[in-house]
């Protein structure tokens, strides 16, 4: 399948984009999948690991903005509060939180066998949107195993789109949609920096989207309620503050609107940001720390990626994913063939 700017849907932007246009353009990012598959199966985990150390001793700085909070993720709080994460991110369907946190959970004890019991406990961050129009949920078919094989399978490099770990059983704007990951380079002063998204789409009301040339696309299925959820997450390496990465964050609204999203009543819209630049020590060996931040006049640039990653990454996640028949018997067509059959005036 090919991704929304081989199909040529994506305009030049003023930003160039990363090498293998995905938030694996992050030095020392990596993306892994399970996708879990069986009898009216159709789900998985998706890992996103923001380096390669140690995260719990060494955290990188993170923020996240909650559009709207429908949702069942967890350690979305202390993030909030801390500015911090320090377990890689697990995305997956709303019943398989809890397995996904208990693999977390049990994997940095293995690394760190004092949390718990001489340090602090560790926050286990896990994002997820209801694959149950495809997926039969209730089967609870995400297990912790799966957790660790998406963790294992996390590397640098192209990241595969579509149908595919978390993403297997979601459906976005009427349409078969999953992951999705764009990226944009960043020219500051004389430094390059990259700020890459991947997107969890499962959101988007039948009729409501809005390609980049105008076209509205119609996947021929009757009109619902806005039900849906999108996860996105943000990676950078310039070296931003809580304060700003939260702002860079709200900027990824901006790209979802721009698709046609409004954030409807049953809608999770979640945005997690995180820098590997500055990293925070679990155990400081000093009481004070210099860190490096960008200066607020220079974060525009930083914003403007992050709505075009955003957009592009759900597009992406949409033209990289097959037509797929629900449990109930429900098509949901691929945004790829209404292109073949729609094309442009």
């Amino acid at each position: 399948m090919k991704t929304a700017r081989e199909l040529g849907l994506m305009p030049e932007s003023r930003l160039a984009v990363g090498p293998d246009n995905g938030i694996t353009d992050v030095p020392g990012v990596a993306v892994g999948h399970r996708s879990v598959r069986g009898e009216g199966i159709f789900t998985g985990v998706t890992a996103i690991v923001p380096h390669p150390g140690d995260l719990f001793r060494l955290k990188p700085r993170a923020a996240v903005e909650v559009i709207n909070g429908f949702g069942k993720s967890a350690g979305l709080m202390q993030v909030a509060e801390l500015g911090t994460i320090e377990t890689p991110v697990l995305l997956t369907n709303t019943f398989g939180v809890a397995a996904c946190t208990e693999a977390l959970i049990r994997r940095a004890i293995a690394a760190n066998p004092s949390i718990g019991r001489k340090t602090s406990t560790v926050n286990p961050l896990v994002c997820e949107c209801n694959d149950g129009s495809i997926n039969d949920i209730q089967a609870l078919a995400v297990t912790p195993d799966d957790a660790v094989a998406a963790l294992d399978a996390a590397r640098p490099g192209p990241v595969e789109q579509g149908a595919v770990g978390a993403g297997s059983g979601m459906t976005a704007f009427g349409f078969k949609a999953g992951i999705g990951t764009a990226s944009r380079r960043l020219r500051v002063g004389k430094r390059d920096f990259t700020l890459g998204a991947l997107v969890l789409a499962n959101f988007g009301a039948a009729g409501d989207l809005v390609l980049p040339d105008g076209r509205r696309p119609d996947p021929r299925v009757p009109a619902s309620p806005e039900r849906g959820s999108v996860i996105v997450v943000m990676a950078t390496d310039l070296p931003l503050g809580d304060r700003q990465l939260q702002r860079v964050a709200r900027r990824g609204g901006a790209g979802l609107a721009r698709l046609g999203a409004f954030w409807g009543h049953g809608s999770g819209d979640v945005v997690l940001c995180f820098t590997t630049a500055d990293p925070v020590e679990h155990d400081p060996a000093k009481a004070f720390s210099m860190q490096e931040r960008l200066a607020d006049e220079f974060i525009d640039l930083a914003f403007r990626a992050a709505a075009e990653t955003a957009q592009e990454a759900v597009l992406n996640a949409l033209c990289t994913a097959p037509a797929t028949t629900a449990r109930n018997g429900r098509l949901y067509p691929a945004l790829a063939d209404w292109l073949k059959e729609s094309p442009r005036p």
